[in-house]
């Protein structure tokens, strides 16, 4: 089975590996070599997965993931990430990166709600505008 982690600037994991944990908004799940043609959007998680005897990590900044067949059926794992760091240390990972991009999520859904709240305001001062006997040019 073939996992490859991509951001938009680079390519963080490109590798063979022996089996998949990863999360998103129904829990983990795992994925084997011959498992059924998938796709979900990832949760801020941390991915880890097996490679000979060896567990690895990449903390993810959501995403999407697939899982698809070669022309060989050989099983790949494809995951698309705003932000991932890849690490062999999983409390650094989870303590450090996992804790940095849930507040950057959190920070962004913030920012988005007060962007949602001016756009409504501004709507409501220009259809109260259009009110019949409203003073045409001038704002209050």
């Amino acid at each position: 089975m073939r996992l490859r982690i991509v951001t938009p600037l680079s390519v963080i994991v490109d590798s063979q590996i022996d089996s998949l944990r990863a999360e998103d908004a129904s829990g983990s799940f795992g994925v084997l070599s011959g498992h059924a043609p998938f796709l979900t959007a990832l949760a801020v998680s941390i991915v880890s997965w097996r490679q000979a005897d060896a567990e690895r990590f990449c903390a993810v900044r959501g995403g999407v993931m697939t899982v698809s067949h070669a022309d060989d059926h050989a099983t790949m794992v494809d995951i698309a990430t705003r932000e991932a760091v890849a690490g062999d240390d999983l409390a650094i990972l989870d303590r450090q990166v996992l804790a940095r991009f849930q507040s950057d999520e959190d920070q962004e859904r913030m920012d988005h709600v007060e962007t949602v709240r001016l756009q409504l305001n501004a709507i409501r001062r220009m259809i109260s505008r259009l009110k019949p006997g409203a003073n045409a040019g001038e704002f209050q």
